[in-house]
């Protein structure tokens, strides 16, 4: 492929797989919502899921986020795939469910802040199986996970994720450098012999 090629793929708009559907739901046929629906409603339960890690909580989420969408559909531009749009609406109501516990904040203060240092890979070489890590991952407090799940799960870099919950990125950084610590420690402590 050459360099013209190339250029004009990342100059493209964004192709919609679904914009058929979409053109429907807009024109209110009610049997695109759902189908719709039931195209992205497993996969944004489970990003719902990964950050408020409460299955009552993730349903609220997940209904709230499609009345949403659907009520704003008018808004999608196309700039972006259908489900990423969907999803930044997905991760701003669990943020907000999480917003709303409160029983476990992120620091405030900029002096919580831990000094970015390149550190080893905590999780080099470790035996553990998927339940084991979801279940530990379950067992963080509400900050740690938001910013592990957002980070290696969602794909979002620390600035995103500081303008995501209102912090700032040190903290972010700070936040999942803790987060890999303590589920490094639950890993080898609760849940080895699980």
């Amino acid at each position: 492929m050459s360099l013209a090629q190339v250029t004009n793929l990342l100059d493209s708009p964004v192709v919609n797989v679904h914009q058929q559907l979409i053109d429907a739901c807009l024109r209110g046929d009610r049997q695109s919502y759902y189908e719709l629906y039931r195209l992205y409603s497993r996969a944004m339960y489970n990003v719902a899921y990964r950050i408020v890690n409460n299955e009552d909580e993730a349903d609220d989420v997940l209904q709230e986020s499609f009345i949403s969408a659907f009520h704003h559909l008018q808004s999608y531009r196309q700039e972006s795939p259908f489900g990423a749009w969907l999803k930044r609406i997905v991760v701003n109501k669990a943020i907000s469910v999480l917003h709303k516990r409160r029983t476990e904040r992120l620091p405030d203060h900029e002096h919580w802040d831990v000094k970015d240092e390149p550190e080893p890979d905590p999780f080099e070489g470790f035996p553990f199986s998927v339940e084991k890590v979801r279940a530990a991952m379950a067992a963080l407090p509400d900050g740690y996970r938001s910013v592990l799940s957002l980070y290696l799960l969602e794909g979002y870099d620390h600035s995103e994720i500081a303008h995501i919950l209102g912090i700032s990125e040190s903290t972010s950084k700070s936040q999942f450098n803790r987060s890999k610590k303590k589920l490094k420690e639950l890993l080898e402590t609760e849940f080895k012999s699980t």
